[in-house]
């Protein structure tokens, strides 16, 4: 990535010149991102932009499908980042082998604290948004991967194995910690996987959607989401990317009220979204646990190469869906029955 950083400096302000007809004044390095290297810039008419450098290993087929989505969205309210066509009105612009986006920068942050309970109704209603935009949309080819769904649980435990391996390899200074907590994990994948598997509805919703529409991808100021970033370009299941957002571990995991954000949540939700079959919306907490229980991310950190202040963030972020499960399992049939209560319409229900 560093040759490739090197190289975006040294021809930003070309692509920017040649391809967009704007003129640099100063740029920085913003660093997030796995697949793009990306800069915060400012012209010489001092508007701000956000740049983004697709890196040599990335799906450029699949970024302009994710760009596309991300504008339909735009055009339903969703406030997305305007991507700015080049001069020959496409999203995407290559130049020596090199694959730019060029978006408005947006205002907010991403939020490092629990969801408030008007947070949480506006991520419901801004989710339910989206779902509803794309039910019609042409599903990408791409389709979210469904372990949690129907990977085999020796699959599952052999991963935690492995996991167990790379932090004992890494010297990683919580592999006591670890230890405990992916054997946990082993017994939970074997005691609690084939029921939560076999209460699931035959069928849930596959569509297009957000894939990855998560705290990190949402700039907030207070309680107002300004931003929705990084949509996927991939078809998912509604349902699943409800109970990801509903039960945030950073919520589950630090807040009391986390069961009242959750069906907060969910009813903003299907207030903007009533085509979302009953069953998936109540089926949305048991998908959730299954996906947290077949994820291991964050187990092992050392592989990423974050900063470490990133790197801290994702070490608590495992802690944090470790609690989740526990709370999930704890009290999974109440919250089931709360979201059974929901109805459309009735998004601001205690």
């Amino acid at each position: 990535m560093q040759e490739e950083t090197v190289r975006g400096d040294e021809i930003l302000a070309k692509v920017l010149s040649d391809r967009y007809g704007v003129e640099v004044a100063s740029a920085e390095l913003v660093p997030i991102g796995t697949e793009t290297i990306n800069r915060r810039v400012t012209l010489s008419d001092s508007r701000r932009i956000f740049v983004k450098q697709y890196l040599t290993s990335a799906d450029l087929p699949q970024a302009k499908t994710a760009w596309t989505m991300s504008e339909f969205c735009r055009t339903a309210e969703v406030p997305t980042p305007r991507v700015w066509p080049n001069r020959d009105g496409e999203f995407l612009t290559l130049v020596d082998s090199t694959a730019w986006v060029v978006t408005d920068e947006m205002p907010g942050r991403v939020a490092t604290e629990p969801m408030t309970v008007p947070r949480a109704q506006y991520i419901g209603l801004l989710l339910g948004r989206i779902h509803f935009t794309l039910a019609p949309y042409p599903p990408p080819a791409r389709i979210r991967q469904t372990r949690w769904r129907t990977a085999p649980l020796d699959t599952a435990i052999s991963a935690t194995q492995a996991a167990l391996a790379r932090a004992t390899e890494q010297h990683d200074p919580r592999l006591c910690q670890l230890r405990e907590e992916l054997k946990q994990r082993r017994d939970d994948l074997q005691t609690h996987v084939p029921r939560l598997r076999s209460r699931l509805p035959d069928q849930l919703v596959l569509q297009a959607g957000h894939a990855d529409f998560t705290r990190t991808n949402l700039l907030a100021q207070e309680d107002v989401i300004t931003a929705v970033l990084d949509f996927q370009g991939e078809t998912c299941l509604p349902a699943w990317e409800l109970g990801r957002a509903a039960f945030d571990p950073r919520t589950v995991a630090n807040s009391p009220s986390w069961r009242q954000r959750a069906i907060r949540l969910v009813g903003a939700y299907r207030f903007e979204n009533p085509r979302l079959p009953y069953a998936d919306v109540r089926a949305c907490a048991r998908v959730a646990l299954l996906y947290l229980l077949f994820s291991l991310y964050g187990a092992t950190t050392s592989e990423y190469g974050l900063p470490a202040p990133a790197e801290a963030d994702l070490q608590r972020y495992w802690v944090e869906r470790q609690v989740t499960i526990r709370r999930l399992l704890d009290e999974l049939d109440d919250i089931e029955a709360a979201l059974a209560a929901i109805r459309p319409g009735r998004w601001d229900i205690p």
